[in-house]
């Protein structure tokens, strides 16, 4: 018997992507301001919201490259209807070793992906040095989890469950203070850095396909999850919703979810 069940990179793709993802792109993309001709890198790209995005602002002449570390996401995201204007190149990568030349992009973009790098700094550096001197880098990381009352409720459930401490499974949400990201920038070399906060309101359909999601997200980072088999994680799941449920109902409008969300968006200048 086949499993149709849809993958975490479909799920991502189909489910968060248009309701989150994308607006937060359209966003982002305002600020940043994309030329035509510009040579772009997408780094932590995911299923290519951020690299569907730019590629109509910089048109034919300009150069998208979308690299992530998860091939799933990859594939899902070259699955997708390519935009118009330039054509993305899909490639498979690290962000704290590039593997890409000097000064060979004139902006790096990267949408909720740096608080998840194994290592900061580096990737910061590095992202610096594949910018061209007049380049720039756009990135944007959700506010802190106090601004976020729902993801709060969700995580302090699945870290009391799992006997852990929320930071283990608030990883998303761990670059919030606005200073520190300031420098973070500022010691990988940038030398201009503009933080721009930015709020949206968030619909998603389904409240408990979110909750769902959100632990089975936030509990990858915990080791003991790992070793949980599936009637385990199944169970997991059940008590967080029950855990939750009020401030589900809270959060819902009939059959969607309907919160705030709090996003820092960084311009760093080479």
């Amino acid at each position: 018997m086949t499993n149709d069940a849809p993958s975490p990179a479909e799920t991502y793709e189909h489910y968060l992507s248009p309701a989150m993802a994308d607006p937060f792109t359209r966003i982002l993309l305002e600020i940043v301001g994309p030329q035509r001709g510009e040579r772009v890198l997408d780094l932590a790209c995911g299923t290519g919201s951020v690299a569907r995005g730019v590629a109509p602002m910089i048109g034919t002449d300009g150069k998208v490259l979308a690299l992530d570390i998860n091939p799933d996401m990859l594939a899902v995201g070259q699955a997708q209807a390519a935009p118009t204007g330039a054509l993305i190149e899909w490639r498979e990568g690290s962000a704290v070793t590039l593997g890409l030349q000097d000064e060979s992009f004139d902006l790096v973009l990267c949408q909720q992906g740096l608080q998840f790098f194994s290592d900061r700094t580096a990737s910061l550096r590095e992202m610096h040095r594949v910018l061209t001197a007049e380049g720039r880098a756009g990135i944007s990381v959700w506010q802190s989890l106090d601004q976020h009352p729902l993801y709060r409720e969700v995580f302090e459930s699945t870290a009391r469950h799992l006997g852990v401490a929320i930071a283990d499974v608030s990883l998303s949400f761990s670059l919030g203070d606005a200073d520190e990201l300031r420098m973070l920038l500022n010691d990988a070399g940038f030398r201009r850095v503009e933080i721009h906060p930015r709020s949206l309101e968030v619909f998603l359909p389904m409240p408990e396909r979110f909750v769902q999601l959100m632990v089975m997200g936030a509990a990858t980072t915990v080791p003991l999850f790992a070793k949980l088999d599936s009637t385990a994680r199944s169970e997991l799941v059940e008590a967080v919703k029950e855990d939750t449920r009020e401030v589900v109902h809270y959060y819902g409008d009939g059959d969607e979810l309907r919160f705030m969300m709090f996003t820092h968006i960084v311009v760093a200048h080479g």
